[in-house]
């Protein structure tokens, strides 16, 4: 079920709200967490019942491995033994479903065999919720989980603000708000801020990023060439249609969340404000950046065994994020990207050389633009024929032309640089409003607009295919 569609928002999300709250107001505490989590459950197999199972079991599997990890008494096996089995296992889970048919197409491309692919369809959401319960794992064998109920835990899981596309949240963040007797009672404030949020999120996705994403699927998908302007059109309109669309998807989860009285953690600050690489992975994704430090980069080795490991454990934890959000060599040269990136700019750092902010932002932004051509091609063809054009300075001479045709492409490329570049953080600017009735008819406006949108294109989050 998609955010952006008319069951969501005029069924399941009132009905959901309602019968929830309901059984709060009637002291049914218990009732209402499982309503919530079956509510959950229904929402994530909407799409395919036969995903249904894969996320049942591997909730049981991992609570009941967290119980034994976080028993003070021994057990038959250490616990590092038994920790180290459920994240292979949770692994094995992700890479069978996520990553078979590529390895199979690589077997066939370097033996010559022509061992056929599974074919298989990637469960919705496996990479959310099992990088979400590894963290919880690796956190209870560190005995810094406090509760073992399953209603909770399960809740923790499959609540679905948050459960197809992120944040990965930690425990920590989630629980305790489920707990928390002040969140079962409905809020007013927390209900109108939530819509009004929602509000943005679903202009941001269906105005503005399922605009530009047929422009840049014209371009990366369809047209067999392409001049210097159309190549630069076509990567910026991914690039604008990416931060829109997930922008758009973190509001919408965010006030979604709200209205329950839940606060999802801030999963994108501005990223293309970013004036370094650094800065950008500090913004973007933030939920992605963090589980990548703590699970992965720290345990590698971080930067406490001298600088070529730290550069060294900076690339493979890029290139594992890389492979995470896709299986392909598209998605793993992004990740490798990144990773070199973010050697190059620790090294510049400690030289202590500075740019301006304007020159260290318009290098980082460019760095993100193209970076982006090989996360959207299907193909290495696709983005070489668009890295080709954009640097192709012999077809300049058409830009007028290009530009005179393409006059609505341009306005909106121009606007929406505006728009991330000097516009608040929507949810840093809704917090802060003092309501009046102008923000209710500015925000019922947008909301309207967006409906009526809906009409001609229900396209799902990009995020929701990885």
């Amino acid at each position: 079920m998609l955010f952006n569609s008319y069951e969501f928002i005029f069924l399941f999300l009132p009905i959901t709200f309602f019968i929830y709250f309901y059984l709060t107001g009637k002291k049914i505490i218990d009732g209402s967490k499982a309503f919530l989590v079956l509510s959950s459950l229904f929402f994530y197999s909407w799409w395919n019942v036969a995903y249904l199972p894969i996320i049942l079991v591997s909730m049981l599997f991992n609570y009941n491995i967290a119980i034994q990890l976080g028993k003070n008494r021994d057990l038959i096996v250490s616990k590092k033994l038994l920790l180290i089995f459920s994240i292979v296992m949770n692994l094995l889970l992700l890479g069978y479903f996520k990553y078979t048919d590529f390895l199979i197409e690589n077997i066939n491309l370097i033996s010559d065999k022509n061992i056929p692919i599974l074919g298989l369809a990637l469960p919705l959401a496996i990479s959310f919720f099992t990088f979400q319960q590894i963290s919880y794992l690796v956190d209870s064998y560190k005995k810094e989980t406090k509760e073992y109920n399953y209603l909770n835990y399960a809740l923790f899981v499959t609540f679905f603000p948050q459960l197809i596309a992120g944040p990965i949240v930690h425990h920590k963040e989630m629980m305790p708000q489920f707990s928390s007797n002040v969140n079962l009672v409905k809020n007013y404030k927390n209900i109108v801020l939530g819509l009004f949020i929602f509000s943005i999120g679903l202009f941001k996705k269906v105005v503005i990023a399922d605009t530009f994403a047929t422009w840049a699927t014209n371009g990366f998908d369809i047209a067999m060439t392409l001049n210097f302007v159309e190549a630069w059109a076509t990567s910026l309109s991914y690039t604008f249609q990416l931060y829109f669309d997930f922008s758009g998807y973190t509001d919408m989860a965010i006030g979604v969340a709200l209205l329950f009285n839940i606060k999802l953690p801030i999963n994108f600050n501005s990223p293309y404000k970013a004036t370094n690489i650094q800065d950008f992975w500090r913004r973007w994704h933030i939920t992605l950046s963090r589980f990548l430090k703590e699970y992965i980069y720290i345990p590698l080795g971080g930067n406490r065994k001298g600088e070529i490991r730290t550069y060294t454990n900076l690339v493979s934890t890029f290139i594992i994020g890389g492979l995470w959000h896709g299986a392909g060599w598209t998605f793993l040269f992004w990740g490798l990207l990144h990773g070199v990136a973010l050697t190059l700019h620790k090294g510049w750092s400690q030289i202590g050389f500075k740019l301006w902010n304007w020159v260290s932002w318009f290098i980082t932004f460019n760095f993100i633009n193209v970076a982006w051509v090989f996360f959207r091609a299907k193909e290495w063809t696709d983005a070489l024929k668009v890295l080709n054009g954009m640097l192709d300075f012999n077809s300049i001479e058409y830009t007028f032309l290009a530009i005179k045709g393409s006059n609505w492409t341009l306005l909106s490329l121009v606007s929406a640089l505006i728009i991330v570049l000097f516009f608040k953080n929507s949810i840093t600017y809704v917090s802060r409003i003092e309501i009046k009735r102008r923000h209710t008819l500015f925000f019922g406006f947008i909301f309207y607009y967006a409906l009526i949108s809906m009409i001609n294109v229900k396209s799902e989050f990009l995020y929701f295919n990885f």
